[in-house]
């Protein structure tokens, strides 16, 4: 008997991360499961330390950048990317869904608006480390960027590739 809580469908809103924000990621980090916390982070981080809450939610959106998808006031995915020091036109990008979320395309979403976002900013080639176990943030990177930009190297699969940023504001404006 799964005796999880069902998830109430609501509106989800995406929007920039803000240093208020602070709180609803101490309450996110509640919701996680470990296993989401290691894919993550490729952890096992017990605690979210003040130093990295402030880390996640202060950004400069240039360089650094994060959204957040919102619902009924509580964040339920973060996405984010770091302009790369070697590389101005790369960034590393990252994405966590809460567990109630995952597997409803939020993710997709919050790659595709992060990614827009970055090609506005002049950065075309996005990288990441996925762990290989990790099929479906495998797939959707495959899916995104193609198969040319998947290394495998053991247990992590190595990502750099350019996103088709045309396309994807296209998707946006349309949708």
């Amino acid at each position: 008997m799964n005796s999880a809580k069902p998830v109430e469908l609501g509106t989800v809103v995406t929007r920039p991360v803000r240093p208020d924000d602070i709180a609803a990621f101490e309450r996110l980090w509640g919701r996680l499961s470990q296993e989401t916390i290691y894919r993550r982070f490729h952890s096992p981080l017990r605690c979210l330390s003040l130093k990295l809450r402030r880390y996640l939610v202060e950004v400069d959106h240039d360089d650094r950048e994060a959204l957040v998808a919102v619902v009924g006031g509580e964040v339920i995915a973060v996405a984010r990317y770091d302009r790369s020091p070697d590389d101005s036109g790369a960034a590393e990008v990252a994405v966590l869904v809460e567990d109630a979320w995952q597997g409803r395309g939020i993710g997709v979403q919050m790659l595709r608006e992060i990614g827009v976002l970055a090609g506005r900013r002049g950065i075309h080639v996005l990288t990441g480390d996925v762990q290989a176990e990790n099929r479906q943030m495998v797939h959707i990177a495959r899916s995104l960027l193609g198969p040319e930009a998947m290394r495998s190297c053991g247990p992590v699969v190595e990502v750099r590739g350019r996103l088709p940023i045309e396309q994807l504001a296209t998707v946006l404006i349309a949708s």
